[in-house]
């Protein structure tokens, strides 16, 4: 993703302490001497509007990850996120503003419109060459979705669904899990948008799709009816899979944000709004 995305989900939460200044003072004494420090008070961040911090993700913003397709709202996961870095940056709720970002255009090659992008934006070492991630947010698991009374809706294992039409959406790392770990026999249908996965699942023009799990239960309890889990999978053979913070590549912000996440998890928060607003998330079944 992974990908935009989503879930019914219930209130808020954002952490506003700012994150405390360091020394920025370069010393030039030869080889052993320490590189420049990055000062991470809020009147010396580089930022894209000066005076506000400006984050991007894309619309429609899905739950669980924001709620009424409002991520200024501060509600679903993504959205309390970002509200709490930015108040460890030192910026309050009205010193934020969203600007709309599709999302392969977030980690795409260029100048951003924006401080951060939050967008389920898996961290990949490709992605990595074009821009910078923050530390990791959340750690993902890829799902299988498919129509209750469907030929897949049993399945027990990735192996049973190889011979499965499996639909996904484009850039993803679900579309690189459907690839390297399912590997189905035949070619995945690959839309543009998550929403015409969906739609392609509801109209059984797929057997199944794949996304990240807390998208998949809100599939199954929104927007497909009939739907269900089939069941859960790790993206990738190698370590997990996480979501960062995109920012444009070589930029001075990274350190600050970085220090920002790396305060929330400290502190417990980031636990707490992940058990807020995706604790319904777990206990899918695994596909081994």
């Amino acid at each position: 993703m992974v990908r935009p995305s989503t879930l019914l989900a219930l209130g808020a939460l954002a952490a506003a302490v700012a994150c405390a200044p360091v020394d920025n003072t370069a010393t030039s004494s030869g080889p052993s001497a320490a590189p420049a420090a990055t000062a991470c008070t809020k009147d010396q961040l580089k930022l894209v509007n000066a005076g506000k911090l400006t984050i991007g993700t894309d619309k429609p913003a899905y739950e669980p990850w924001f709620k009424d397709d409002d991520p200024a709202n501060g509600q679903g996961f993504e959205s309390a996120v970002a509200f709490a870095v930015a108040g460890e940056l030192g910026f309050d709720r009205d010193e934020v503003q969203w600007n709309t970002v599709k999302f392969d255009s977030a980690f795409a090659p260029g100048a951003k419109q924006f401080d951060f992008d939050v967008n389920q934006v898996s961290i990949t070492p490709d992605r990595a060459k074009a821009v910078d991630f923050s530390h990791g947010y959340y750690t993902v698991k890829q799902a299988v979705v498919a129509l209750g009374d469907g030929k897949y809706a049993g399945a027990k294992t990735l192996a049973d669904l190889k011979n499965a039409k499996i639909g996904v959406q484009v850039g993803t790392t679900s579309l690189d899990a459907v690839k390297n770990v399912v590997k189905p026999a035949d070619d995945p249908n690959v839309y543009n948008d998550q929403v015409d996965a969906i739609n392609a699942l509801k109209n059984k023009q797929v057997d199944a799709i794949v996304v990240d799990l807390p998208t998949a239960f809100y599939v199954t309890a929104a927007q497909v009816e009939g739907s269900k889990i089939v069941g859960q999978f790790a993206a990738t053979g190698g370590g997990p899979e996480e979501f960062g913070l995109v920012m444009e590549k070589g930029t001075q912000l990274k350190t600050c944000v970085d220090k920002a996440v790396d305060a929330l998890k400290s502190k417990g928060d980031l636990a707490k709004i992940e058990q807020q607003w995706l604790g319904s998330a777990a206990g899918a079944p695994e596909l081994s």
